[in-house]
């Protein structure tokens, strides 16, 4: 099958091409068709003007991780649009990149993203960097490793090869090929559906440590269908040139967080402030729309929120 990726392909992690350039959300008032109509961009949102907030900057100084004038901020890069590589392979972009640099600049840190697979990123908030900020949704499991500060809603959408030839349903997925990323919500919930399948009718999970792998492999027919977060699965139609298409409705919106290190007060409410100041004076909705997600936004960043849908 010939395959028509467009930017895609420079955002994709293709198995075939072994190339490697590449690292959500809707409310319940969207669907990924709407958030499919992100733009077609590689350049984030201009920050630049964002001023330093003194007194925020004082309150991140004094947190336990941040050094040297940095903020480190860990992303899986292959999550178009929240995070991925340009068309150079080498430049970040995304609306969790422009949100990263934003709350650095208004903490008057300079921005550093780190490259990391998803499933090692919880593990090395403190150590590895200061904040993960990779279109994570906040779950109980990860409360009690992580802090977390609120500022998106996702949802989670199936997407199949145009026509859905397999002829699935999003109500019974047994027997399916499912692509799932690593250590993400959506792999618990495609193991949950395997399980519950019956021997002669199996589900096989197929997890990718990058999201664009999985993407990729239903595009190609080795899977035939992947689960990820709604604006991710958007993006990825929208830049196939109608190979794939969403299966069914949005599911399952929550909340997603910054996390940060357990118990790191300062570092907590300095990014809390930085992302309730960005909501408030519209930076924030103006990042989401540049990249076409603002049907996700969020009015109020909290610490550790107790609702996470």
């Amino acid at each position: 099958m010939s395959l028509k990726f467009k930017s895609f392909a420079a955002l994709a992690l293709s198995a075939a091409m072994m190339f490697s350039v590449a690292a959500c959300g809707t409310t319940d008032s969207g669907d990924a068709k709407s958030d499919s109509k992100a733009k077609n961009t590689t350049v984030g949102y201009d920050v630049s003007t964002i001023k330093k907030d003194d007194e925020l900057a004082k309150l991140a100084a004094s947190a336990k991780t941040v050094k040297d004038g940095e903020l480190s901020v860990g992303m899986e890069l292959s999550y178009a649009p929240a995070e991925f590589y340009a068309e150079d392979g080498k430049t970040p972009v995304g609306y969790d990149v422009d949100m990263s640099k934003a709350i650095a600049q208004t903490l008057g840190l300079k921005p550093k993203i780190v490259s990391s697979m998803f499933d090692t990123i919880v593990p090395s908030i403190g150590s590895k960097y200061d904040l993960g900020i990779t279109a994570m949704t906040i779950t109980e499991e990860r409360l009690q490793s992580v802090d977390f500060v609120s500022y998106y809603r996702a949802g989670s959408t199936w997407a199949v090869q145009k026509g859905n030839p397999k002829k699935l349903d999003t109500s019974d997925m047994c027997g399916a090929k499912i692509a799932v990323q690593t250590g993400t919500v959506q792999e618990d919930e495609a193991n949950k559906i395997a399980k519950g399948c019956k021997a002669d009718k199996k589900a096989e999970v197929m997890s990718y440590k990058r999201q664009a792998e999985a993407a990729t492999a239903v595009a190609t027919g080795k899977a035939d269908v992947f689960y990820a977060d709604s604006p991710v699965a958007g993006y990825a139609i929208s830049q196939t040139d109608g190979q794939l298409e969403a299966l069914g409705d949005v599911e399952g919106v929550a909340k997603q967080g910054i996390a940060i290190k357990k118990g790191d007060q300062q570092l907590d409410e300095a990014v809390q402030k930085a992302a309730q100041k960005l909501m408030d004076d519209g930076t924030y909705m103006k990042i989401l729309k540049h990249w076409g997600v603002e049907s996700g936004a969020l009015d109020k960043a909290e610490i550790n929120p107790t609702d996470l849908n």
